[in-house]
Formats: structure tokens, sequence, C-alpha cells
């Protein structure tokens, strides 16, 4: 009779170990979000992109080549996110380890002393009876193992496994995503930089050219061909370039400090810049259509694995409110006698099943606080979404739209450049004032560093849209 109720409890014990794993509640399937994206941009012609390349490659710099690939190695934010994925790493380790039986050992060692009056000689021990005492002394050893096993009946443990897992790799997507924000930084800095020397030199140019006409207007007024007007107005032209050249000098020091802060540098880091010329852009790169952000964006993953980790702990606070059956085992073994070692094993086998009765709704509050933030994540994937295909839409119409611009301007400044021609002969002829020539010269050199401006800010466009596609690339530098 014994050994049938132990081989039914036994079965029994098999069956619910079967069972051990099996998800009573399933996180709901979403609905595919790209089934409600537009099919393709509003400016572009629907082009599937491989998005796989590093990006920068296209200005074909092996400098800017150089300072990205020591920015991955080195930058604060990759750090931070890269230590930040190791604690992820570290916390599925700690939740995946309830899954196992866990095993523990105690070892006691106790000693005693008792009075041994009253007793008779005979009683007594050698010792006792040669120490006078009246005491007698005792010690001893016990050595255990307890251990202890959880049955996942409803999938709470592993539940939470599975969310920890996902948590784990939208920390790998924010690491992707720190990478893709940081090599769009050192490019965003380094042309700055160019452009800062650019405009220094125009700046230059434009200073030379002043001070000529400085020269030719007081020549002219010594001669009593010209009035005082004319020479303070040029005065004032020459010390309006003269004003502009420091806050471009302390700029371009500011972009030095930034991106050596972006290199993980100190400021006084030799970063070795000797670009002097600004990149040409090449035709726009296959963007693809709204869907393929969903793969190619890290930050939009992130966001669809924080979802599915949401919802995973939805289940575990389900799973949490019903009964939890534990296994534990005792083994103990006590040394009166050595010998024994291998059979005074005390061996104690035992289940429980415990359920919440009364906890004051702590765990129902906790399903709806875990189902609130599967809510917050539900709103945050689609604002990462959304905002991901306005950046892209904003980008390719911000290209066109300032391509146009820079188009005008220079047609613009070959005008300007015929009416300070024609202004100069008027006013050596002395047909006009000087006035005219100034207007036309300050519309120039105005000109000049709006085209220049204009230059970068399409490179700075073309920056943002290699961004906003996204890419695999971090995967490939990274190999995670």
């Amino acid at each position: 009779m014994y050994k049938k109720n132990r081989s039914a409890r036994l079965g029994t014990i098999i069956i619910i170990c079967l069972l051990a794993g099996c998800t009573a509640f399933i996180p709901p399937k979403r609905q595919d979000p790209a089934e409600k994206l537009p099919q393709n941009y509003s400016l572009f012609t629907p082009s599937h992109s491989p998005a796989t390349s590093t990006w920068w490659e296209h200005f074909e710099s092996s400098e800017l080549n150089r300072l990205i690939a020591d920015a991955m190695g080195r930058n604060f934010s990759i750090r931070q996110a890269t230590a930040r994925l190791n604690q992820a790493k570290a916390v599925t380790r700690k939740v995946g380890a309830d899954r196992w039986p866990q095993l523990d050992y105690e070892a006691e060692v106790s000693v005693g002393r008792s009075k041994t009056e009253g007793m008779s000689e005979r009683s007594l021990s050698m010792d006792e009876r040669s120490s006078g005492t009246g005491e007698r002394s005792s010690e001893e050893y016990s050595l255990g193992l307890t251990a202890g096993y959880e049955i996942d009946l409803w999938g709470r443990i592993s539940s939470q496994q599975q969310a920890t897992l996902l948590d784990e790799s939208a920390a790998r997507e924010d690491l992707y995503t720190a990478a893709m924000t940081i090599a769009g930084e050192v490019a965003q800095c380094w042309i700055d930089i160019i452009t800062q020397r650019m405009e220094k030199k125009i700046l230059a140019k434009q200073l030379e050219t002043n001070q000529t006409l400085q020269e030719l207007v007081d020549l002219r007024f010594q001669k009593g061909m010209v009035s005082a007007l004319d020479v303070y107005q040029q005065k004032q032209a020459l010390a309006g370039v003269k004003a502009s050249l420091p806050l471009v000098q302390l700029q371009e020091i500011q972009l030095m400090y930034k991106l050596a802060y972006l290199l993980g540098q100190s400021a006084e880091s030799e970063l070795n810049i000797q670009a002097k010329d600004l990149p040409k852009i090449k035709t726009l790169p296959a963007v693809g259509i709204p869907a393929d952000l969903l793969a190619n964006r890290p930050d939009i993953r992130a966001a669809g694995l924080r979802l599915k980790s949401a919802d995973w702990a939805v289940s575990a606070a389900k799973a949490d409110r019903l009964p939890a059956l534990r296994l534990t085992a005792r083994a103990t073994y006590f040394s009166e006698d050595f010998s024994s070692l291998f059979d005074n094993w005390i061996l104690n086998l035992m289940n429980s099943l415990t359920g919440p009765i009364f906890d004051g709704h702590s765990r129902k509050a906790e399903v709806l606080r875990t189902k609130a933030v599967a809510k917050e994540h539900i709103a945050a994937y689609g604002d990462v979404v959304y905002l991901a295909i306005k950046e892209v839409e904003d980008l390719l119409a911000q290209e066109e739209k300032h391509r146009q611009h820079l188009t005008a301007l220079e047609q613009q400044l070959e005008i300007s450049q015929n009416a300070l021609e024609e202004a100069s002969q008027r006013y050596i002829s002395g047909l006009n004032d000087y006035l005219p020539v100034l207007t036309q010269i300050l519309s120039n050199q105005s000109l000049e560093r709006d085209i220049l401006q204009m230059k970068r800010q399409l490179i700075t466009d073309r920056i943002g849209l290699f961004r906003a596609i996204g890419g695999s690339w971090p995967k490939e530098i990274f190999n995670l």
C-alpha cells in the first residue's frame, strides 16, 4: 500500500513537472503596425532600402572615418549604453536562475557543558573523574543540504524570464541607437568645423577687399573727390567684417572642444582636422518605404521590444495571483559516529502549495499597474514610429527646398556681382556717390556667407536623413 501511494505521488510530481513552464497567460498578439503606415513617402518614389552600409563613407573622407571609429570605442554615451546592456544581461541571468533548483548547505557546531553533581562515580568518564570539576562537556556537529524548487505551474517564472530577455534585447537596441546618434553628431561637428574655417577664409578675403577699398576711398577723399561720409561708410563696413571674425573663431574653438568630448578625449587632445573643403554629397540614398523603418531603426525596435516585455510582465503579474507549488528537500548528518557518514542521512522531502487569501488587493493592483505600463508602451511605440516617419518626410522636403534655395542664392550672387561692377564704374566716373557701391559690397559679402551656410545645411540634411532611415551597421561594428 505504501509503495502504491509513493508511486502515485511520484507520478503526480512527474506530471506537474511536465506541466512546468507552460504559460497560462500568453500575451495577446498585437496588430502589425506596418498595416497602418503610409505606403510611401510624399516626396520620394517608393523603393526598398538595404540600409546596411556605414553611411559616412558616402562622404569619401578617411578623416571622418577615423573620427567616427574613435568615437565608437571611446564615447561616454556609448560606454554607458554598453554598461546598461551588461546590467540587463545580468538581470536576465538572475531571473533565469529561478527556473532551476536551489541548493544550499548549512553547517552547525554546538558545544555544551553540564554539572555532574549527584551522578555516581561510575557514570563519569575518566577525564571527568580526573578533572574534579564536577562538570561534563559535549560537542556536536551537523552538516546538511537543503534543496528547493518552485514548479512553474502558471508560467510566472517563464513570463518574468521572457520579459527580462526582451528588456536585454531592448538595451542592445539602445546601444545601437546611441551609436547612430554619436556617429551623426561626430559627422555634424566635423562639417561645422570645416564650415567655420571656410567662413574664416571668406572673412579674411572680405577684410582684404574692404581694406583696399578703404585705401581707395581715403585717397579720393584726400583729393577732394568724395565726402567724409563715404570714408565713414567704408570704415563701418570694414569694422563689421572685423567684428565677425572673433565670433567665427570662437565657434571653431568650441566645436573642437565638442568633437574632443564626443571622442571621449580631453579638450586639449590633438584632433588633427586637416580637411579644407566641404565634402560633395551624392544623389539621395534609397530611403525605402515607411514600413522599412520598423526594421531599420533601433529606437523603434527597442520600443517594440519594451512593449512585448510589458505584455509578459502582465502575464507574470496574473500568474502571481494563483497558488504556487514548491518542493523542498533536506538532508542532515549528525556526527555521533564518523563511520556512519553515508548511513545516517536524514532525508525529508516536502511539497507545499501556497496561495494568496488576503493581501489587501496588492497582487490585483500589480496586474492593473503592469497593464497600464503596457498601454504606456503602446503609445510610446506609436509615437516613435510616427515621429520617425515625420523625420524622414521633413528631411526629404528640407533637402529639396534647401537645394532650390541654394540655386537661387547663387543666381542672386551673380546678379549682385554684376550690380557691384556697374555701381563701381558709375562711382569712379562720378555719376553717383559711394552708397550704391557699399550696398552692393555688403550684399555680395553677405551672400557669400549665406551660400556657404546653405551648402553646410544641405550636408546637415543628408546626415539627418541617414540617421532617420537607420540601418544595420551598428550590429556589424559591435558584433553583439
